[in-house]
């Protein structure tokens, strides 16, 4: 699908059709490019959750502001954000640029050093609103990729984190949540799904210096 039109196409879903279940082929190439989103200094802090049990849908439905969609759609993607990026943490990312690329390790010293020094001096609060930020990029690159896959897609902010946190054990796994977002197939009968897109003229919204 072309690009333009697949985020022409795209829009929060307000209602799934829930007996539309996204191919595992799909969900594999979801998987892939979530994996592959930016993130600060490529520590990839943010972790993707993916819930498709029916029963446990169903029971989030409450915990997100009684947000219907939460329980009709095909899979549930919770973003949330590792809450110990220590040392450990980030010496293991450069394990894994020295594993992939070969690259020297006097080479990758003095930014290790840094990014080690950096988050030393960073509070719990600091890093935990850090890595929120990274949530939201990677939020944004999966509502592209799903528009061009033809998934529908419904980002949220609306939903209880304390009580996401609790039900799903995140805590035990030392994981915060941070955003929500159904996926799966609109409704044939969800009126929002035919309404034009509303957005401000391209000069209204984009500066350009020359």
């Amino acid at each position: 699908m072309d690009i333009i039109k697949a985020l022409e196409w795209r829009y929060a879903t307000k209602k799934f059709d829930s007996e539309a279940i996204i191919p595992e082929e799909t969900i594999a190439l979801l998987k892939h490019a979530f994996n592959l989103t930016a993130s600060s200094y490529g520590l990839q802090p943010v972790k993707l959750l993916l819930v498709s049990n029916k029963s446990t849908l169903n029971d989030l439905v409450p915990l997100s502001m009684n947000q219907k969609q939460v329980g009709q759609a095909s899979h549930l993607c919770v973003f949330c954000v590792e809450t110990n990026i220590d040392e450990a943490y980030i010496r293991a990312f450069f394990d894994r640029i020295i594993s992939v690329n070969n690259t020297p390790d006097e080479v990758l010293n003095p930014f290790r050093t840094s990014v080690i020094s950096s988050f030393e001096q960073k509070s719990e609060d600091d890093i935990f609103k850090w890595g929120a930020k990274q949530a939201y990029l990677a939020m944004g690159n999966m509502l592209t990729v799903c528009a061009t896959q033809g998934v529908d897609a419904c980002p949220m902010e609306g939903f209880d984190p304390t009580e996401y946190d609790r039900y799903l054990k995140l805590n035990e796994q030392g994981l915060r949540s941070v955003l929500v977002m159904p996926i799966g197939y609109r409704a044939t009968d969800d009126m929002f799904g035919t309404m034009n897109k509303v957005r401000k003229p391209l000069n209204e919204s984009i500066i350009e210096l020359k």
